[in-house]
């Protein structure tokens, strides 16, 4: 029977439809962001994966936080992770949260301080200053090196998910979040 909270079984249908649906857009959010790095400018695939970046890390931002706060409601109720490798993915998933949070926050710190502001959805959120604040610019440099950063622990969260927990171990793991 599928519960809406996490058991020590499994992950609760809210915990799966948020992982899953955010991995989806976390993929199409590294994938706009490898081709405005790899394509020449003027590039109408670059342009187009590139158009939907900020709406959708913004979205994500939001599914961020609410995920975190259903994550720290169902704590206690979670499969257990015990052992140096159960510590090694508490600090993993940890890393991943953390930089979930940091790479957009210092995105929209940055448009709370800039000349642009910020809209979502078409809806003016910050509003666009008259003189950029250069304090609030400074952390956003670190925006797009965070969230390689952040490919690249989700790449290891994946690696360790399939390689490890599913053809090594096969603990099933793989299959309380599936």
């Amino acid at each position: 029977m599928t519960t809406f909270s996490d058991t020590p079984d499994r992950y609760g249908i809210v915990s799966r439809t948020l992982h899953w649906g955010m991995a989806i857009l976390f993929a199409a959010q590294f994938l706009s962001a490898a081709a405005h790095w790899a394509l020449p400018r003027e590039n109408t695939l670059r342009e187009t994966l590139w158009s939907y970046h900020t709406t959708l890390g913004a979205t994500l931002f939001l599914l961020v936080l609410v995920r975190g706060a259903w994550g720290l409601a169902n704590v206690p109720k979670r499969p257990p992770q015990s052992g140096r490798v159960g510590q090694a993915a508490i600090a993993g998933h940890l890393a991943i949260y953390a930089l979930m949070v940091l790479v957009p926050a210092v995105r929209l710190l940055a448009s709370a301080g800039s000349t642009r502001g910020f809209s979502y959805f078409g809806v003016q959120v910050l509003p666009a200053r008259e003189v950029e604040v250069a304090w609030m610019q400074v952390a956003s440099a670190w925006h797009g090196e965070m969230g390689w950063i952040l490919a690249l622990l989700v790449l290891g969260h994946i690696a360790m998910a399939t390689v490890w927990h599913r053809l090594i171990r096969r603990d099933g793991v793989l299959g309380r979040m599936a």
